[in-house]
């Protein structure tokens, strides 16, 4: 692998007219990538197509948005041409995420955590369950959390630090540099995605990550990096951000590439084909 795409859907719907064409775009650059799963059936089909390409694995998890019944718009998943959906509300089945937490593809469990974005009581108590129940998971069959978290850090760390014995990657970072020092002191790496590559709002963080504790994602399909801003993303386009944390922390593409595969080998634990 040149490049590694540690958080990206591409067994999502908007994939579903040429899902392996965009899987051999990433591979013919040398993109390896972590398909994310956000509730039962999404994780169910991450790991079936993990199991099937060279260089792709999988984690298994229930985002904290499909923790109760909501509709989420455009605006809120990223704009672009991508359609609103509703999330029905599941419990975490520890039993039926057990089942595929065995498959050697399956290296992390998550997306899981807190997202601030639409908050009630109701949704803050949902989400507070599903979060301990998956840092609990997590420590049982010993793989790192993917972890979102959206406007929550202090309430995310705060559980993390208390409950997991495990580490793992705060993925889509967004956050200030002091939350940033929170995480790296408990040796979670951070994950930046092309948000980078069009506004200055996080220079700080990416300059300031230490050059063993960053990642690289897309969170494909969303957040298109520039040049292509207005395209469906793709893992393909991880490369934009190797490109953009070079240019931030004033390193070589060369260096960033071999840090970012090396980082998410190690945090992760990998095994390459």
């Amino acid at each position: 692998m040149k490049f590694v795409d540690v958080h990206s859907h591409l067994q999502f719907a908007a994939y579903g007219e040429d899902r392996e064409a965009a899987f051999l775009r990433a591979r013919s650059e040398d993109v390896g990538l972590i398909t994310v799963g956000t509730k039962l059936s999404i994780s169910q089909e991450a790991v079936a197509f993990a199991r099937t390409h060279e260089n792709v694995w999988a984690t298994i998890g229930l985002h904290p948005i499909h923790t109760s019944k909501s509709y989420h718009d455009v605006a809120e998943i990223g704009g672009g041409d991508h359609k609103g959906f509703n999330s029905a509300g599941e419990v975490f089945d520890s039993a039926m995420y057990r089942a595929l937490a065995s498959d050697p593809k399956v290296v992390g469990i998550g997306e899981c955590g807190l997202d601030y974005y639409r908050l009630t009581p109701e949704t803050r108590k949902a989400q507070f369950a599903a979060f301990e129940a998956q840092i609990a998971f997590a420590n049982e069959v010993g793989k790192p959390l993917m972890l979102h978290i959206r406007q929550a850090y202090k309430d995310a760390f705060d559980m993390v630090k208390r409950l997991a014995k495990v580490k793992g990657n705060v993925h889509f970072f967004a956050g200030s540099w002091e939350e940033a020092t929170w995480f790296l002191d408990l040796g979670f790496t951070l994950s930046f995605t092309g948000v980078i590559t069009f506004t200055k709002d996080y220079d700080e963080v990416v300059r300031n990550v230490p050059l063993d504790m960053f990642l690289t994602e897309t969170d494909a399909p969303y957040v298109t990096p520039a040049p292509h801003r207005g395209e469906r993303n793709e893992p393909l386009h991880v490369r934009e951000v190797v490109k953009r944390i070079g240019e931030i922390k004033g390193r070589s593409i060369d260096e960033i590439e071999a840090a970012a595969v090396a980082n998410a080998v190690r945090t992760f634990q990998l095994r390459t084909a």
